[in-house]
């Protein structure tokens, strides 16, 4: 049965009669075929309205029978579509015509049905391009009574027509394509590719990629390729190729996977381009980026990106680093009475300077104009001992710029520089916050009179400016007589003295006594270990000669510290010959302290120097056994009499185990190899006790008494009884 609702009208009811069937029976079938076929028929009056509208024209435009039927189908078209078909209309041909429905109706005069590409506007607004055929209905007398529309979808002809397009027109791009078959069999090639790698189609079809390997690249970065390949069907990537001629080139390559609609591989398709002035522009960028063009040093942006780095891994290592900001006094005066071309040779020979200057690590940068920073990573764990470092780096940057410079015709130029110092470690500081204590420290530096290093960090400027006091003080005591020699006596195990080690003090006039701890370690760094150890030595020999002369002392010896520094002299020996020789002391009573570091370097010199003391008489001790490197091998080449037990493991040998156990052992050693020990830093019965209980002979401490004078020594021995304690 038909549905009255969505029957043909009476026009299209007519249009469809057919002879030999009754009306109701044909509208039945031609309703059936229409209402199932698959492409949209919309059916109109001659003035354009919708007499009819299928269910596959319902699905292709989204509206439903009742939204469509009556109204103009022009709705369906594009504006502009319309109006431009029916420009090329005449106004004789549309003149009896529904306007804007003319387009539709113009060519079917003669009966014949109108074929064209449109473009049918969706409920929603979208738009899709349609295949349209438009015949003319006419009933049984032949009248005109209106017209039919048939639509296909043809999106799916447009986008392969327009991938076609599009492909044509990238193979005749500037970028080389090459496809190859499953076996990567090279099968067409464009002009881009024979113009980039001078191979002609000819050459190259048959071939596989292979043909452009430049032999850079080793079978894993190929075994990669293929694996993204395979799993992710594309691969892109920087790769080097050869040209016929031989030359390498850079390219930019990328390789896709072709499949059929069966999910089938197909082809490969590669494109590729000439990526050589891409690089060199890299290069340029970056140097432009990071580097300064003047000088070739590190630019802001770069340094900067080190030292987050840096400060990175100082967090790591808990190492301090340093900035030194660097600027050059008076540079101004220079550029305006020699000019910019001279100012830029001074600019290139300080940075050439910097980088002779610096350690391996380091980063030396300039910020502009005159102003230069260093970065110095991997310094002490420790604030001070870092500073201490920055400093001497500073130094010898400060050192190197004060050298005269040749920047015009033979006459040297003298030019200084001022340097700030900003200690860091780890991310302490914020980077603005470094950078502007660096600033300070070099305004500071600038204040100070220029041609200076100043610290930003007020309490560490006030520690290194105190050092520097001290240090210059040192080089002045030793003139104004401010050295004073302390003993100390060492007792055996009845108590009875029998020598006594010599101590060096310090006591600058008017001030407190100055700790060995404070400037010893100052006077083996700046050198001044060598004189103050010959004056102790002199002085310790003068002792002797005096002691030699009184019954209580005749018998004592005295030992004598002696620095790795002041023993490498080449003239040590004759040094010692000559002070004992100037106050004609007994040389084997003096006796010589030599620390463990001073037997790892030169052993031949060492032991040379020794022998050759030894037949003078003199004496010597291994200071500070157990704390460094020796070992019975060592011990047996060198021509020691006597160990010195560190008072680190005498101080809880009777509550450490691992402590006692250590002097038992050394005890032991020096006994097997007939050497005498002395336990240092004794300061308890307990502690002597067990020492004798173990085989130790000589002893030294508070036990038996303090570092003192000379002369209160001496007062001591000759009113009371040899080794009484004092305190």
């Amino acid at each position: 049965m038909v549905d009255s609702d969505r029957a043909p009208s009476g026009l299209l009811g007519e249009f469809l009669v057919t002879p030999g069937k009754t009306i109701p029976e044909l509208c039945e079938i031609h309703h059936a075929i229409l209402e199932n076929a698959g492409h949209a028929i919309i059916a109109t009056d001659l003035a354009g309205q919708v007499v009819y509208f299928n269910p596959a024209a319902q699905r292709m435009l989204g509206y439903a029978w009742d939204e469509v039927v009556g109204q103009s189908v022009a709705g369906f078209h594009l504006p502009e579509e319309i109006e431009q078909r029916a420009r090329r209309l005449s106004a004789e041909m549309a003149r009896d015509i529904a306007p804007g429905f003319a387009v539709f109706v113009a060519k079917l005069a003669g009966r014949q049905a109108d074929e064209h590409d449109w473009t049918y506007v969706r409920r929603d607004g979208s738009r899709l391009p349609v295949a349209l055929s438009v015949t003319a209905l006419h009933d049984g007398r032949g009248e005109l009574i209106g017209y039919l529309g048939m639509a296909s979808d043809i999106s799916w002809r447009r986008r392969s027509e327009r991938d076609l397009q599009i492909a044509s027109l990238a193979f005749k791009s500037q970028a080389a394509i090459m496809v190859a078959d499953v076996d990567r069999r090279i099968l067409q090639v464009n002009q881009a590719f024979t113009t980039l790698t001078g191979y002609s189609a000819e050459e190259a079809i048959g071939q596989t990629p292979s043909l452009l390997k430049s032999g850079r690249h080793d079978p894993a970065f190929y075994q990669q390729m293929s694996e993204s390949l395979a799993s992710n069907g594309h691969w892109q990537g920087e790769i080097w190729n050869r040209r016929k001629s031989g030359s390498i080139f850079p390219e930019w390559l990328t390789i896709s996977e072709v499949r059929d609609e069966l999910g089938k591989l197909t082809h490969y398709v590669s494109t590729f381009s000439d990526i050589s002035d891409l690089k060199m522009a890299e290069s340029e960028i970056h140097n432009l980026a990071f580097y300064d063009p003047l000088t070739a040093l590190p630019n802001r942006r770069l340094l900067l990106n080190r030292l987050g780095q840096a400060r990175a891994a100082g967090k790591r290592s808990r190492q301090f680093g340093a900035l030194l900001i660097i600027d050059l006094d008076h540079f101004k005066n220079l550029n305006d009475t020699l000019g910019h071309d001279i100012g830029d040779r001074l600019l290139l020979e300080v940075a050439g300077r910097l980088r002779a200057s610096m350690r391996a690590g380091d980063t030396a940068a300039r910020q502009g104009g005159d102003e230069f920073i260093v970065l110095l990573e991997n310094l002490a764990a420790g604030a001070e001992a870092a500073a201490v470092q920055a400093e001497a780096v500073a130094e010898k940057i400060r050192l190197s710029l004060n050298e005269p410079y040749l920047l015009h015709g033979d006459s040297p130029y003298f030019h200084s520089a001022s340097i700030g110092i900003s200690l860091f470690c780890g991310h302490d500081k914020t980077t603005d916050s470094l950078l502007k204590q660096a600033d300070i420290a070099l305004y500071k530096a600038k204040d100070a009179g220029r041609n200076s290093i100043r610290f930003f960090d007020s309490a560490m400027q006030t520690a290194l400016d105190a050092r520097a006091r001290l240090e210059s003080r040192l080089h002045q005591a030793l003139a104004r007589d401010e050295f004073r020699l302390f003993v100390q006596a060492q007792v055996n195990t009845a108590r009875q003295l029998v020598g006594a080690e010599t101590l060096l003090r310090w006591q600058p006039p008017g001030a407190a006594m100055v700790a060995p701890d404070e400037f010893i370690p100052l006077a083996e760094e700046s050198g001044l270990i060598v004189p103050i150890g010959l004056w102790v030595l002199d002085t310790a020999c003068a002792h002797l000669r005096r002691w030699a002369d009184h019954p209580l002392t005749a018998q004592l010896y005295l030992s004598v510290n002696v620095s790795a520094r002041q023993f490498r002299q080449p003239d040590f020996v004759d040094q010692v010959r000559s002070a004992l020789a100037r106050h004609g002391a007994d040389a084997k009573r003096l006796k010589l302290e030599l620390t463990e570091s001073l037997l790892l370097d030169n052993v031949d010199g060492v032991v040379a120097k020794m022998q050759a003391l030894r037949e003078l008489g003199v004496c010597f001790s291994l200071d500070d056994f157990g704390t460094g490197y020796a070992s019975l091998s060592y011990l047996k080449r060198f021509p020691f009499e006597q160990l010195k037990v560190d008072r680190s493991f005498i101080r809880d040998i009777a509550t450490d185990p691992d402590d006692a156990a250590i002097v038992r052992a050394i005890i032991a050693m020096g006994n097997t190899l007939r050497l005498s020990v002395v336990a240092e830093g004794v300061e308890a019965e307990e502690q002597q006790a067990y020492l004798v209980e173990h085989g130790c002979t000589c002893f030294q401490g508070y036990l038996f008494g303090r570092p003192i004078p000379f002369a209160d020594f001496e007062r001591n021995l000759a009113g009371g009884p040899a080794g009484a304690p004092q305190n």
